[in-house]
């Protein structure tokens, strides 16, 4: 290959980011090969402090639950509690533990402090209400949105009573049922209260925007803005547990479509209200179809990248990492013939990769993906480098000992 990979490099700068771009985007998706890792939690906020200090962000969103994220809004623009409180509270998937959205989330407060509301960083979640291995009631979504339209609109337009909502929401425990995910007929999601729910969750949501320009006047564009939250995630929820008692071949498929719509459903509302980064999994953030192995085979679905950007156009703009060595993980030096065994054997811990360059050196010698030894990272694949808007690669991500992030020797 005559190609030198060194042309299509430079410093991870967010000056340098966003010359590979056309325009400012909107949504800038950052995304990440594996989950928890400190290095690359590190990155990203370096990153966001850039972006804010220089570019005018003033989101960032991230993948944990989006009610959940409220916590962490309130309190990074001034409100009551610790920051232990908020971590332990304020995210899901256990993202609370990692030190990297710990120094986020106090860094953003601290940034907050003195500036008037609209110069303020905010925090999204934009995932759903859900793990893998189940999802949660939708009792907080549909109460609250219930509670909003009962202290503005007239009750005789409701759907329900709040007593109604109750009876059919039952005990909590029938929703979060552990055993649902591997055995659909465990699952209430087809139930006639569940088919009930479904129907009065989409006429408070459509009475909610029948009444928008009376309730932001009694309220406030950010009172609607939650509202609107919470329908999306309550038709969002019961959505997945209707797939959750699906018993056809396409059961999991349709819960990573639901999942990932959702998502796509939260940022865009979060771009309508301001310039966000975005970070997630690669997967989550792609243009190309997501795909995964499974139990039960492979199972795909469109991502939120791909969802949002069919609606945003160049407003989206994605960034892949891709990864070096994770030796906690036993990933260990990349193959020299593969993306990153290049990458990796360029001086420097961290670059950022003009990925259309690539994908024009590798048009006559093609390289193939490279293979994972470990199921949580997912490298990246050459044929996706001409729909991705930059390449960050990291050589080598920190693993933990003792309590302790250590950096690997260079090799």
């Amino acid at each position: 290959m005559d190609f030198d990979i060194e042309d299509a490099t430079r410093a991870v700068d967010v000056n340098a980011l966003m010359d590979l771009l056309p325009r400012r985007p909107r949504l800038l998706a950052l995304g990440e090969p594996t989950h928890r890792q400190g290095t690359l939690l590190d990155l990203r906020n370096d990153l966001f402090r850039g972006l804010v200090e220089q570019h005018g962000y003033r989101t960032i969103a991230i993948e944990s639950d989006c009610l959940m994220g409220l916590v962490v809004d309130e309190y990074v623009t001034g409100g009551p509690g610790t920051l232990d409180e908020v971590m332990e509270h304020g995210f899901s998937h256990q993202w609370g533990a990692d030190q990297g959205n710990r120094d986020l989330v106090r860094w953003m407060r601290s940034h907050n402090e003195g500036r008037p509301a609209h110069e303020q960083v905010r925090f999204v979640g934009f995932d759903g209400p859900w793990e893998m291995t189940g999802a949660r009631s939708p009792r907080q979504a549909l109460t609250a949105l219930h509670e909003f339209l009962s202290a503005h609109v007239d009750s005789d337009l409701s759907p329900c009573t709040a007593r109604t909502l109750r009876d059919l929401l039952g005990s909590d425990d029938q929703w979060t049922e552990p055993e649902a995910m591997m055995d659909p007929t465990r699952s209430v999601g087809r139930s006639a209260e569940a088919d009930r729910l479904r129907l009065i969750a989409h006429d408070l949501v459509a009475l909610l925007e029948e009444h928008a320009p009376h309730l932001i006047a009694k309220t406030s564009e950010e009172g609607m803005g939650r509202a609107r939250l919470h329908g999306r995630t309550a038709t969002g929820l019961l959505r997945y547990h209707q797939c959750m008692a699906d018993t056809s071949p396409a059961r999991m498929s349709r819960l990573l479509s639901v999942r990932d719509a959702m998502m796509a459903h939260n940022l865009l509302a979060t771009a309508e209200r301001s310039a966000t980064l975005v970070h997630a999994h690669n997967a989550h953030l792609q243009r190309h179809k997501s795909s995964m192995s499974m139990w039960q085979g492979r199972v795909e679905w469109w991502s939120a990248g791909a969802l949002v950007n069919a609606r945003l156009g160049e407003e989206y703009a994605f960034l892949h990492t891709a990864l070096g060595t994770l030796p906690g993980q036993g990933v260990g030096a990349p193959p020299p013939r593969t993306v990153e065994g290049l990458l990796y054997a360029l001086e420097g811990d961290h670059h950022l990769v003009d990925p259309h360059l690539l994908a024009q050196a590798l048009e006559e010698t093609p390289l193939p993906p490279r293979e994972s030894p470990w199921f949580g990272y997912a490298p990246l694949d050459p044929a996706h480098l001409a729909r991705i808007d930059g390449l960050v690669f990291v050589r080598d991500v920190a693993w933990i000992v003792d309590g302790k992030f250590l950096k690997p020797p260079r090799t």
